[in-house]
């Protein structure tokens, strides 16, 4: 079999493995409370302490402006991206061993991506103008996950380890070419001086159907699904390695090697090819997929290799039901219970501080809740 699944390659997969690593749903988990609040209340606290450690951690706890160097939080959607590929590589694995179909499997990732795409119509549309589909954005966030799981399920299903890497680079180097070698109407090619400069700009100005976020840019529209996609094919080949009969330190040098080699190549590239989360330019790909590849070892050193797990219970409760929490912290208003349950007790402190507590109390309210939902054996899938 020529599709990376077989046992006769060189990267040797037990057949026999479907536990699912711990470290997989903390590292999401962690991912996710970033976006669901705790990211917010670090960024609060910039100018509240007097800390410079402190300001220099809340001022990466926001994205990078067009022309900005590259933050924490630029890395937030790319490490997600790239923790569905790992989970695809033991699910995919799994799903074969129970006799699933490779076309049944194509089919549950479409299915999956039109239901993702629906919600994020729904939620990125407040009042959708059905009757007029132009002011409809059609490309958001789950959008992005649905047609990366797609598309990898396809890669992972017909080519092996060395098939999905020149998927990378082709798609990478393609990427590439296009944004520096198309003459932009108006401004020719490789300006990538503002949002309206770029060959992604003005590809979807030109083709893409329905609003751009920033009516003149979309960077999660249809140009930047190609290299965004790469992250979930590079988390793939990490789940593999995970999967994988090596000894665990050998598996910990790979995934180690793979990150710095990621990490080199992005920051050796972004010297031409600008590092930009707005674009998903190729070096931010590798940059992002380096630092993916380090903190997914990290994860797994701590969690299921020396066994340290006590402390991931709350990433863990985050990571297996990373779809609620998503949904919860966008369709609910927990900053306003927040302020309703708690400003009794924060009210005599000195009012800058009141919109951090309000954060933090909007973050209790959160995990309370995802708790509910653990315990009650609540899990929210597509």
């Amino acid at each position: 079999m020529k599709n990376g699944l077989s046992e006769k390659t060189n990267s040797p997969v037990s057949a026999e493995k479907s536990v699912r690593l711990l470290s997989i749903d903390a590292l999401r988990g962690f991912d996710m409370l970033l976006i669901a609040g705790g990211g917010t209340f670090l960024e609060l606290m910039e100018g509240k302490t007097g800390w410079a450690w402190m300001d220099a951690i809340a001022r990466q706890m926001h994205h990078a402006t067009w022309n900005g160097s590259i933050t924490f939080y630029d890395l937030i959607f790319p490490i997600f991206l790239f923790v569905a590929g790992v989970s695809l590589s033991f699910s995919l694995n799994n799903a074969l061993k129970r006799g699933a179909k490779k076309k049944d499997l194509y089919f549950k990732a479409f299915y999956r991506l039109l239901i993702l795409m629906a919600i994020d119509i729904i939620y990125k549309n407040p009042g959708i103008s059905f009757f007029e589909p132009s002011n409809i954005r059609y490309f958001a966030v789950l959008t992005r996950i649905g047609i990366a799981g797609l598309l990898t399920t396809i890669i992972y299903l017909n080519f092996p380890s060395y098939g999905r890497i020149l998927w990378i680079a082709a798609i990478l180097l393609a990427y590439y070419a296009v944004v520096f070698l198309y003459p932009v109407p108006g401004y020719g090619p490789g300006n990538l001086s503002s949002m309206e400069t770029n060959f992604v700009g003005w590809f979807e100005r030109a083709f893409q159907p329905g609003r751009l976020v920033n009516v003149i840019y979309d960077e999660n529209g249809l140009p930047t699904q190609f290299p965004a996609l790469c992250l979930t094919i590079l988390g793939s080949l990490a789940g593999d390695i995970l999967r994988s009969d090596r000894k665990e330190n050998k598996k910990i040098l790979i995934l180690i090697a793979a990150g710095l080699l990621c990490l080199s190549l992005g920051l050796l590239w972004g010297l031409h090819f600008r590092i930009s989360k707005h674009l998903w330019s190729s070096s931010f790909i590798l940059v992002s997929g380096g630092w993916a590849f380090l903190l997914m070892t990290l994860f797994y050193w701590l969690i299921d290799v020396l066994k340290y797990q006590k402390w991931a219970f709350v990433f863990k409760i985050i990571g297996l039901n990373s779809l609620a929490i998503y949904l919860l912290y966008n369709f609910v208003n927990f900053y306003y219970t927040s302020h309703l349950l708690f400003y009794g007790f924060y009210a005599p402190t000195p009012e800058l501080w009141h919109k951090v507590f309000e954060a933090i109390g909007a973050l209790v309210l959160v995990l309370l809740t995802i708790y509910f939902m653990y315990r009650k054996k609540i899990f929210l899938k597509v």
